[in-house]
């Protein structure tokens, strides 16, 4: 597969015949919905076929250390832990063919534009996160991204109280911040019946 750099802005569209084409998938849910297990599925498959694959988190995941991203199942996958999205373009190298982000709501708005540079370049881009945050609205960064992704997958939890499909994470720590990072001691699946505001 032969990439090319990203379209300069004044750059006229479409791109010429055998411009690779690249595209956008996102993996949405609450927490315990298997976002980065999916994720970690994709990027494995990907290395199996043979293609340059290259995968990004935020520096602020510190969960499970900063050198790989592991699911709650504790499936890995190595990655590059990165302060903000732009450092994503800058450490993307020239041959890679697929790029995976974790924690996409973690990101800063740039991160949208850098997704799409990275797919008009003709990569294939995965990213995962949260769609709302544990108040139930919805995360600025992961809406925007989906709203221009050629692929969106909502995966969806068990509610811990009733068993029932969950897409809400309900924060267990009476915490005010949006951003709290944790995992089961921090937070748990509802569904819309249980989840509380």
């Amino acid at each position: 597969m032969m990439l090319h750099a990203a379209p300069s802005a004044g750059e006229s569209q479409p791109h010429p015949p055998g411009w690779p084409c690249g595209w956008i998938e996102v993996i949405v849910g609450s927490m315990f919905s298997g976002k980065t297990q999916e994720l970690i599925r994709r990027l494995r498959l990907a290395s199996i076929a043979r293609q340059k694959v290259q995968v990004f988190n935020s520096a602020l995941d510190v969960r499970y250390g900063k050198s790989h991203i592991i699911s709650h199942d504790q499936a890995k996958i190595a990655c590059q832990a990165v302060k903000s999205a732009r450092q994503i373009l800058e450490l993307t190298r020239a041959d890679t063919q697929v790029i995976g982000i974790d924690e996409i709501h973690f990101f800063d708005p740039d991160v949208v534009e850098i997704c799409e540079r990275l797919a008009d370049s003709g990569r294939r881009v995965i990213a995962a996160g949260l769609d709302q945050d544990y108040r139930g609205t919805p995360f600025d960064v992961t809406a925007r991204l989906m709203a221009v992704a050629e692929f969106v997958s909502k995966n969806l939890a068990i509610c811990v109280v009733c068993g029932n499909p969950a897409n809400k994470s309900q924060r267990l720590s009476t915490a005010k911040k949006r951003i709290v990072v944790g995992a089961a001691e921090k937070y748990e699946a509802r569904c819309r019946r249980c989840f509380s505001r």
